[in-house]
């Protein structure tokens, strides 16, 4: 007599090779941990949920603060030119932007990542972008979930999600409430097109061959403000801060700002990156590059003009601050003055 052997792998779901990937994880992780010192309980993946202890951190009326995020259509292009060793380092560059905009410190890290059938080698890339955006966010990656679901994403289709928690002092938490009348706002430069606007990205490409010298701004990394932003507010230099993601420079600052106060930016200070001028060529208004990319600016700061010199030293050449606008009490919201220099 003949049997149908159903099987979970048949249908399309193969459990040895994600402990395969289990493993790898686990040992990369711990590899990390021997190089620094670690605050993760048992230091392992694998388990039912992740411990991280939170003692050894000397915190006066200590916050925690989380923040959850995705890499958006960007995955596309790193699809279509199997490029995925550092899309990784965007999802924890998103997550991490927004934790550091009310001053916490990154602790920790968690991603989902979910593909219609699980490829052991494209993984273990991706989760590589991963291990090095907590490396240069100065977290830990401590556990997550990869999930494979066939007949929901078809062929090579994947996604990306991240969970991250920080912690912060209550009297260093970056609140719009401390943003004061002629304070200055300081514009870090991006690293490129970061995580936003990629739908119309895409749209574009459809219809226009990209220069080959701006080919490899479309999977450049997002860059981490990490590093240099915490300095900043350990040293009580900086009022508030805005990450410049979906909705642009402008929705992104107001979040920043009291409503009693007045946004002012001089547009043509901006200092917009190459990519962005040949998306602009393809008949892109201002008002739309505005609301959808960061246009040159990845990260801004809200400040006391007399800390503005002392600022700048944390910063290297690459992404030294620069002003683009005031704070003041006009009657208008938003002033926008002159118009983006193309």
């Amino acid at each position: 007599m003949k049997r149908n052997n159903n099987s979970y792998k048949k249908s399309g779901v193969n459990i040895s090779l994600a402990n395969k990937l289990v493993n790898y994880i686990s040992n990369v992780s711990k590899k990390n941990v021997k190089k620094k010192k670690s605050n993760s309980i048992n230091d392992g993946i694998g388990g039912f949920g992740s411990l991280f202890d939170i003692s050894n951190y000397k915190i006066k009326d200590p916050v925690i603060v989380s923040c959850t995020d995705g890499v958006g259509t960007k995955l596309d292009l790193a699809n279509k030119f199997k490029k995925f060793d550092t899309i990784g380092i965007d999802l924890v560059a998103m997550c991490v932007n927004d934790l550091i905009v009310q001053g916490a410190k990154p602790l920790f890290f968690l991603d989902y990542i979910a593909v219609g059938k699980l490829n052991l080698l494209k993984t273990k890339k991706i989760l590589k972008g991963i291990f090095k955006g907590c490396e240069l966010s100065n977290c830990k990656l401590i556990g997550g979930e990869t999930a494979e679901m066939p007949g929901i994403y078809s062929k090579n289709k994947f996604d990306l999600a991240g969970f991250s928690v920080g912690i912060v002092s209550k009297k260093k938490i970056l609140d719009k409430n401390k943003v004061k009348q002629n304070d200055i706002v300081l514009a870090i430069p991006s690293s490129g097109i970061h995580s936003n606007g990629y739908s119309l990205v895409r749209s574009i490409l459809n219809k226009n061959k990209i220069p080959s010298k701006l080919k490899k701004e479309l999977l450049r990394p997002t860059k981490i403000y990490s590093e240099e932003i915490l300095k900043l507010v350990n040293k009580d230099l900086i009022n508030a801060s805005a990450h410049i993601t979906g909705g642009g420079l402008i929705e992104n600052l107001m979040r920043s700002i009291p409503k009693d106060l007045n946004l002012n930016i001089d547009l043509a200070k901006i200092r917009i990156l190459e990519i962005f001028k040949w998306i602009k060529s393809k008949n892109i208004s201002d008002k739309e590059m505005l609301r959808t990319f960061n246009c040159g600016v990845g990260f801004c700061i809200i400040v006391p003009k007399k800390n503005i010199a002392k600022i700048k030293s944390f910063f290297s050449k690459k992404f030294q601050p620069y002003e683009i606008g005031f704070i003041s009490k006009d009657k208008n919201k938003i002033n926008l003055i002159n118009s983006l220099k193309w």
